[in-house]
């Protein structure tokens, strides 16, 4: 069995389509031509070089290397991990077909395997860094070997996904050539914070980084005391006294979990014992579907906060954030390249 790196677009457009239709698309647009035609990757590469004559011969060799292995390497049983654009999770699933070439499937879902999504939202945060390292390889698609990665998964889904390793492992392997050399430094760096935080603030702990991200973004706030909160964690509200409006409901869950629809109804149902006007909901573990749907019918009076939108505001408005908290997450601004998919 082989483990591989398959990314849903850029930006995670075509993440939902994925798991919805329950497979996985070569999203690459006006390739269309069945790849089982060509025996040899060099084969794969002189079509490139042809129909895009314009790229430089780098640029082909990248692609031919990430378009090849869907109808020629991964096999059915090989696991996909899917690195979520959406929220801070990573979905794994097993090929359980053949390549399919289909014209009628419209660009850019021409090309595809079915799979068995069979583990879907698992936080971010229950993976080993040097996994998620690998994980934020810029390559569309790839091999992932390093590190003993495929045992190390399976131990996962065994431990309800929950990483097996006493100490982590930070020595990583690079001379695989089935993984990318140039990674997501960005998420590296919210992978290293994220682990951090919740080592440090778990439970009541994440109620004190939100209240102090609201008062520096200018909110008078009331923290309830640890233990019985009466469904509200944070009341806070404008201006020095905190008379002003809008009056704001805050729920925090700091659990790995997603959380459903039954927390945010009680939110709601809060909001109005409070006389809130609006209300935000933070889940470290993320939300699930049911939450995600009513995100529409909800956009006047609730936010939701994930993991990455917190660890977002914990960057924006770092400077002002309360010195005692600046302490136990010491941060360090930096400058890099931004490179591209073809750059990089």
């Amino acid at each position: 069995m082989s483990l591989w790196l398959f990314r849903a677009g850029s930006l995670g457009e075509y993440e939902n389509k994925f798991l919805a239709d329950k497979r996985i698309y070569l999203t690459w647009e006006d390739l269309t031509v069945d790849l089982r035609t060509f025996k040899e990757k060099i084969d794969l590469y002189n079509y490139l070089r042809e129909k895009w004559p314009h790229h430089k011969p780098a640029k082909s060799r990248n692609w031919t290397g990430q378009i090849w292995p869907i109808a020629h390497e991964m096999k059915v049983g090989d696991w996909v991990i899917l690195p979520s654009k959406l929220k801070p999770a990573i979905h794994i699933g097993k090929i359980v077909g053949d390549y399919v070439f289909d014209l009628k499937q419209g660009d850019p879902y021409y090309h595809y395997r079915n799979v068995d999504w069979f583990a879907t939202d698992i936080p971010r945060t229950n993976f080993d860094q040097d996994l998620l390292y690998s994980f934020g390889a810029f390559m569309t698609v790839c091999r992932i070997s390093r590190n003993e990665a495929e045992k190390r998964i399976k131990e996962m889904e065994k431990n309800k996904w929950r990483s097996n390793s006493s100490v982590p492992i930070t020595n990583f392997e690079v001379s695989d050539e089935t993984e990318d050399d140039a990674h997501d430094l960005e998420q590296i760096a919210k992978d290293n914070i994220a682990k951090h935080i919740i080592r440090k603030f778990k439970g009541h702990g994440m109620t004190k980084i939100i209240e102090a991200i609201l008062q520096a973004q200018g909110y008078t706030t009331y923290r309830s005391p640890e233990g019985v909160d009466k469904g509200v964690d944070i009341l806070a509200a404008p201006g020095e006294l905190g008379f002003g409006r809008p009056r704001i409901c805050v729920q925090v869950k700091s659990t790995d979990s997603p959380i459903d629809r039954p927390t945010l109804d009680q939110l709601i149902g809060v909001m109005q014992n409070f006389n809130a006007d609006q209300g935000l909901l933070v889940s470290w573990g993320g939300f699930k579907t049911s939450v995600d749907k009513e995100i529409p019918n909800q956009f006047f009076r609730v936010r939701l906060w994930d993991q990455n939108s917190i660890i977002d505001e914990l960057l924006k408005h770092y400077d002002k954030l309360d010195e005692e908290i600046k302490a136990e997450i010491p941060l360090k601004r930096i400058w890099t390249l931004t490179l591209s998919e073809d750059e990089a």
